[in-house]
């Protein structure tokens, strides 16, 4: 389904328990745990970022938080997700690994807070502290990352609540449409990470074709195709240049046709995990 209502850089979605999230963010995975974090958070919040993806595994939470501080914004105009790690997985540790994201974030809650993997024998357990985290207020919204429909619907067999997001890997070449109409099915927000490819198929020439047509960069389409396939998207980037041009996406349309040209790319490119070995 294309969302068909006008996008701008100020619209949000709003998830299945009522919290509204910004469409476009940025993701912070694989950048510096100290000035390079810090930098591309307050690059991104001047270029008018208000959604801020990192996790415990990342390392630099305390980045995140630092820059959330020096930026001058109020806290409650900025949405930070963050994740829980496999290792801190199950009731107890979970609650304990949000309590020490909450302290390097230097903030009193968490907008959106996840599982990042859905680990064998734990997850369930797992999801029960994050209803308790959800309950304590010191989550506003919770959910699910790298989540297959089998782990989804397992989950739901258990939970009390329905998970707000799945973060997926999601591109034209990792075009999960099973897994996006389940989501879509059960209210449950489909979140895109590493929508670039990381890099990779940046210059295959079906997508330099598009994005001639447009005057727009490779990037700027393929974050422009999951907005209008109805996605929130957090592209990574700790370049300046690159942070503003990945917010320039709302200037055009992309046209029906050329969406489901972008649709037939899809070769199911995996450019990090891969859950669907995950049982």
């Amino acid at each position: 389904m294309i969302l068909m209502r006008k996008l701008t850089f100020e619209t949000k979605i709003t998830l299945n328990n009522g919290v509204r999230i910004s469409i476009l963010g940025l993701g912070t995975f694989e950048m510096g745990i100290g000035r390079e974090t810090q930098n591309a958070v307050l690059w991104a919040l001047e270029a008018g970022y208000r959604l801020i993806d990192t996790a415990a595994i990342y390392g630099n939470e305390k980045a995140v938080g630092k820059a959330i501080k020096l930026s001058g914004i109020p806290r409650e105009e900025i949405f930070i997700t963050t994740k829980v790690w496999n290792s801190d997985q199950g009731y107890r540790s979970t609650i304990k690994a949000c309590e020490k994201s909450l302290e390097k974030l230097d903030t009193s809650y968490i907008d959106l807070y996840l599982i990042h993997w859905p680990v064998e024998r734990l997850r369930i357990e797992t999801w029960r502290a994050l209803e308790t985290l959800l309950e304590d207020g010191r989550c506003r919204a919770i959910g699910v990352s790298n989540y297959m429909i089998w782990h989804i619907e397992e989950l739901l067999n258990h939970a009390s609540t329905i998970p707000a997001i799945n973060q997926v890997e999601f591109s034209p070449y990792l075009y999960q449409k099973a897994l996006l109409e389940f989501c879509h099915s059960h209210r449950i927000q489909i979140e895109a990470y590493s929508p670039l490819t990381k890099g990779v198929m940046l210059n295959d020439q079906k997508l330099l074709s598009i994005a001639s047509r447009y005057s727009k960069t490779p990037a700027q389409i393929l974050i422009r195709w999951a907005l209008q396939r109805n996605l929130v998207v957090i592209p990574k980037s700790a370049n300046k240049n690159r942070i503003y041009e990945n917010s320039k996406v709302f200037d055009f349309e992309i046209s029906s046709e050329d969406m489901k040209l972008l649709d037939s790319f899809n070769e199911n490119l995996r450019t990090g995990w891969d859950p669907s070995n995950i049982p």
